[in-house]
């Protein structure tokens, strides 16, 4: 048998070093047993996926090193690598699913479910929706149908409570309770698959042999596993891997660590170090040295080397770690190399010296205006925030709104930028000379810099989010629930 696996990221938003992990510990576990490891683009979100997410997941991956066989740009014998243009497949497949009474239409509306689920609630036990619930009389489908009401395929799932075992290479069996489960969609109303119908399909008809993801999805292996007994199909051998955790032990999240793979590029992290550092979440090499390369960890992988706790990532350990490599892997040739390619490269200088220009009187008025597109978090105080016209309120709201509203962009250009800057100051009531201001304290680190749009598409999406979160939390620190639902509140009644 060929070791094959897989990793099959969602192209909807900054590509997350999570993703990296599992691509990781995929491609080492493949290498190690001389087989192939694919790259899978699981865009069945039409609505949140976008080409530019593809493109920086391959950038990303191929940055650290992280070398797929198959994929959407290269090819291969199982295309296409892309579930968006896979549609007629696993439409074919659940209607097999439905002619053999493995899965049924479902017209029931939102307002029904929620219904159904607060029954379920206030019965107490398990709220997992089952498909006795959910099926409409055949008068009431027929209804429903004629009048062109949408529907999606649900699979039938056992209906009672009871063990569900489930192999797994690191934790043996696994046993899942059938009341957990519900009828999971596998078709929605327009068309696309759910992750579940898509995974599984892909899985078979790819030869994917092996399944090493995170933990997150244990609950959902048994829904997996009916699908490959309803097709009558071998299940591919799954293996959970622990998920990474802040240093807080909670999971890992933009909100207490940056989380995106491009923004410890723009950081100036070798990629090197972040693969090493990933390698060591929750896996050791046999000598327990802390500093390996990636053929290293290869030749010396073996999954059971696994550690079930929940791996901290740390990125000051990380940055401890990316000073070893620069100071004993790197001579000064190869230091002024990297430092070339990183950052001071003529492509940058020609983004950045039209905008500096306009500022300068001598040749060393460059570096001061232009530091901070070079930097990684600026030292901020609460100080730096001392001449800001706006309130406490008003500076907080600015710094968050604006996060999530450049957070939801699905392109990062300078008028889309603008534009929805401008707008958000207009909904706020703010002059737009006040409502920057901040914002060029916490992307330049002073109101005396050029455009803060143009310094925004400069620095890139990772690092403008990096650092408006880094202000917040200067100015407010960090945020307790009680603080963000009333922010959150306040940002939907913005509409």
């Amino acid at each position: 048998m060929t070791v094959r696996t897989r990793i099959a990221p969602s192209p909807t938003g900054d590509p997350h070093v999570g993703t990296a992990y599992i691509a990781l510990f995929n491609l080492c576990f493949a290498r190690q047993h001389g087989g192939q490891f694919i790259l899978r683009i699981e865009d069945t979100d039409q609505a949140r996926s976008t080409p530019e997410s593809e493109q920086a997941i391959l950038d990303s991956l191929r940055w650290l090193g992280l070398d797929w066989d198959e994929g959407p740009d290269k090819g291969g014998d199982f295309g296409s690598y892309r579930q968006s243009e896979r549609a007629d497949i696993y439409a074919k497949y659940c209607q097999e699913l439905v002619d053999k009474g493995h899965a049924f239409h479902c017209y029931r509306t939102p307002e029904e479910l929620d219904e159904l689920r607060e029954a379920r609630r206030a019965a107490g036990g398990f709220t997992a929706l089952k498909p006795s619930e959910l099926k409409l009389s055949d008068e009431e489908v027929t209804k429903r149908k004629e009048a062109g009401m949408p529907y999606v395929v649900r699979m039938n799932v056992p209906e009672g409570e009871g063990p569900c075992p489930v192999d797994d290479m690191l934790r043996g069996t696994i046993e899942l309770d059938w009341g957990q489960v519900d009828a999971q969609i596998l078709l929605k109303s327009d068309g696309m698959p759910t992750y579940h119908l898509a995974n599984v399909v892909d899985d078979h008809l790819m030869g994917i042999t092996h399944v090493l993801r995170g933990e997150e999805w244990i609950n959902s292996a048994p829904k997996h596993k009916l699908l490959y007994e309803y097709f009558g199909w071998d299940m591919p051998q799954l293996c959970h891997l622990p998920l990474l955790r802040n240093p807080d032990k909670s999971k890992l999240s933009k909100r207490k660590n940056p989380t995106s793979i491009l923004y410890y590029q723009r950081m100036g992290f070798l990629p090197e170090a972040v693969v090493n550092y990933l390698g060591r979440m929750g896996w050791s090499m046999p000598d327990e040295s802390e500093k390996f390369s990636l053929q290293q960890m290869i030749d010396n992988f073996d999954v059971q080397r696994v550690s079930l706790g929940g791996p901290i990532f740390d990125v000051e350990k990380l940055s401890w770690l990316n000073g070893l490599w620069i100071r004993e892997d790197l001579n000064v040739d190869q230091l002024a190399d990297r430092l070339q390619d990183w950052a001071l490269n003529r492509d940058n200088l020609l983004k950045v010296l039209p905008l500096a220009q306009t500022r300068m009187n001598t040749l060393s008025d460059f570096a001061p205006l232009s530091a901070f597109l070079a930097a990684g978090q600026l030292p901020l105080t609460e100080d730096s925030f001392a001449e800001i016209k706006l309130d406490e309120e008003q500076l907080k709201q600015t710094l968050q709104f604006a996060l999530w509203r450049l957070e939801a962009l699905r392109t990062w250009e300078r008028d889309e930028i603008f534009n929805t800057l401008k707008e958000l100051a207009g909904q706020l009531d703010i002059k737009m000379k006040d409502f920057l201001a901040p914002l060029f304290i916490a992307i330049a680190g002073t109101t005396a810099s050029f455009s803060v749009f143009d310094s925004m598409v400069l620095l890139g999406p990772d690092m403008s989010r990096a650092r408006l979160r880094h202000a917040l939390n200067v100015k407010v620190g960090e945020l307790g629930k009680k603080q963000l639902k009333k922010l959150e509140k306040a940002y939907a009644s913005l509409g």
